[in-house]
Order: C-alpha cells, then structure tokens, then sequence
C-alpha cells in the first residue's frame, strides 16, 4: 500500500506542483494518476521513491515512512518504469533487466535465469536477450522497462507514462500485457498518464489531478464516469463518458448470438448471406472478415474481405458488443468465445433495443460480470450511460 498524507511540494517560486495530497493506493491494485500537464501527477510519483523530496507531508510505503529509510534501499524496492524505457544505452536487454538483483547481491547465473524468465514472460524472444537498447523497436523497449521493474519481484510498481511513446497498435497491445501480468502477480501500481482512456482501461481507482496539484475526485472508473465530482471532472472525463460506461456493464443475458452462415476462403458464397453479406472464417472457426455475398461468382479470396469489424468475446461488456456490430459492413456484430471461435453474431437493433429495456441489467446485478465489477458499480455506470437501474426501488436517475 502507498499513502499519501497531506503531502505537498514547493520549490522556489511559484505555486505548489502538488497542494495537500492525501490519497491511498490499495494493495495489489493499480491505481492511477491523470490530469493535464502541471497538475503534479509525475511529481506526486517521483515523491513516492524520493527522486522528488516532499516539501511536507508523508508518504507511506507498506507502512514504513519513506523520509526514514535510506533512499537507495527505497529505490531498489521499488519497481520504476518510465518513457522510452529508461534503458542504459551501453548495456544489452539481458544486463538491463539483471541490474537491481546484481546491485542486491544476487548471483549472477541466478540473475541471468531470472532476466530470461521475465524477457518471456513480457513477450520477448530469448534471442534479443543479448540486443542492445537501440536494436529494438520501441514496444520492445517498453517491453525491456517492465521486466527490469519486475526483476527484483518488488511489491510496488510506479510507472511514468510508460506507454505514451509508442504508435497506439503498440500501445494497445502493452495495456492488455499489462493487465495480463498484474491478474497473475497482483502488485500494488502507481500509474501515471494524461490519457483518461488509458486510466479508465487500467485503473482498479482513477485519481483526477487539477492544475496546481489538488486531488479532484478519486474513484474506480465507473462512478468516475457517472457522477464526475464538479465540472473540470466531468470536462476531463469526455462527454462520450455514457458511451464508455458500457464498458462496464455487462452485456445482459437477453442478447443472445444468433447463428451466422459462414464459408471459407476458396469456397463458393452461393446460398449464403440473405443481406449481401457473408461472414468468412477459417478452419477453426475465426472470423476473417466479411464479403459480399453478391460479389461474381469466384470464391473469396483474402484481399475480398472487409476487415473493418472489430469482434466481441463471449460475455464481455455491452460496449464491445455494440462497437462490433456498428463496425460490422453487415451491422451484425461477431462475437466469438475465449480460443477465438466464432459463436454467433448480434444486431445493431437488439443491442439497442436492450438499452430501453428495464431487463437489460436485471440479471447482471446478481451475479459478477466478466469485468468484476460489483453490482453497484454497474448501476452507477449504467446511470452514466442513461440506463435504467437494475433494482426494484424505482427508475434509474
């Protein structure tokens, strides 16, 4: 756990970087920083491993002062991720990531093992192991950043932006990784973006900074999103904030996948897709694209399909059931199970009829969604988005 106990920081002219902060970031949860530019929010972490020194306040890392412990043991306990990686230039990716347990006095053969076993665990070959810095591409660095912070198996991260350098294919990619490794290694994370889509994706709580370093609201996404403390909130927030809340509703047990004609590459669209539209797949039943089924009468070939649709997993958010079935040419959404096979798909009108139905959440409050929210949390998100509440105590707000 981190606290922040009233916590400021001066320097010599000027306002605060960051005024009276006091806030907790829980035990095995990821807790995130955002706000626009000089709002403190780098400040705040750079604090918490005493590159920055409090002006006043304290901070607490699993209960021990910060201010009273020596602050290289501080830092060597502590996992530090920040843009571009931070990677030393002149070392290769192996003895970057060995760094921290070699300054601890961990074997090298054992801090070898162990710098192998996290370039794999974050999705790099072995074989960049022995690459410098700047033979990789700047995903792979990122890559390299976060397993030199895992190295030493520290209980606490504070990443700075880690993923604000690179194309957004790469960046969406290192989120999902991240959300990956801390389902299996729970550590407690501070994280630092401006990005208040980044902070609502990987948040478990989303602390809004203002301009001149005073804590706004902090909450988990989901109430972020439906009751915005004041009028900088909810203008940082987006005003799309009711469409994003779908993300955390549950699409509702109504909404079956219906069955879809489906074909192959190579093989002939005849009798397929009433609509114009034929959903194409592979051997194991994932989708490819879609085609039309109009089209002369050769098979479809890879560069006939429409690749535009995204798909939905099986059980996931409303949000995502919905984006695919409006990017879907044929309007009806793919939704596939956990290897990817295809299930079925879902209309445009169904899912938006479900949003004016007062059974639209009813069965999601009783059980836990795929995103593990709690029901109350679906009930304030599904208030964001307009959406009837799932209780028996009266309409939604």
């Amino acid at each position: 756990m981190i606290r922040f106990e009233d916590v400021t920081k001066r320097y010599a002219t000027g306002p605060p970087a960051v005024d009276g902060l006091t806030l907790t970031a829980p035990e095995g949860q990821v807790t995130v920083l955002v706000g626009p530019s000089g709002c403190g929010k780098t400040t705040s972490l750079r604090m918490v491993n005493r590159v920055v020194e409090p002006s006043a306040g304290r901070i607490t890392v699993g209960g021990a002062d910060t201010a009273s412990l020596d602050a290289a043991r501080l830092r060597r306990g502590i996992g530090y991720v920040i843009q571009h990686g931070g990677l030393f230039p002149h070392l290769t990716v192996e003895r970057n990531v060995m760094t921290v347990p070699l300054l601890l006095g961990t074997p090298k053969a054992q801090a070898r093992d162990r710098a192998r076993q996290l370039l794999e665990r974050v999705g790099l070959d072995p074989s960049l192991a022995r690459r410098y810095p700047a033979q990789l591409s700047g995903g792979q660095q990122q890559r390299v950043g976060v397993a030199r912070a895992l190295a030493a198996d520290p209980p606490v991260l504070l990443m700075d932006e880690p993923f604000s350098a690179v194309d957004p294919v790469v960046r969406d990619q290192l989120q999902v990784d991240l959300l990956a490794l801390q389902r299996e290694l729970h550590k407690t994370i501070l994280f630092v973006t401006h990005d208040i889509d980044e902070a609502i994706r990987l948040g478990d709580q989303v602390a809004v900074l203002r301009v001149g370093g005073r804590l706004a609201q902090v909450a988990d996404p989901a109430t972020l999103l439906a009751n915005p403390a004041d009028d900088f909130v909810a203008s940082f927030v987006g005003r799309d904030r009711g469409y994003r809340a779908l993300g955390f509703v549950p699409a509702p047990g109504m909404i079956a996948p219906q069955p879809e004609r489906v074909t192959q590459l190579g093989e002939s669209t005849s009798g397929c897709g009433a609509d114009g539209w034929v959903l194409v797949v592979d051997e194991r039943r994932r989708p490819l694209g879609w085609t039309r089924a109009d089209r002369p009468q050769a098979p479809p070939r890879h560069e006939d399909l429409d690749l535009g649709g995204t798909v939905a997993t099986l059980g996931g958010p409303l949000r995502t059931y919905l984006d695919a079935a409006l990017s879907s040419p044929s309007r009806r959404g793919v939704v596939v199970d956990q290897a990817g096979a295809l299930v079925g798909t879902v209309r445009v009108a169904d899912l938006v009829e479900s949003l004016d139905s007062p059974r639209s959440l009813a069965g999601a409050t009783d059980v836990p969604g795929p995103d593990g929210l709690a029901a109350d949390q679906r009930e304030r998100a599904a208030s964001a988005a307009h959406l009837p509440r799932a209780r028996a105590d009266g309409p939604g707000r």
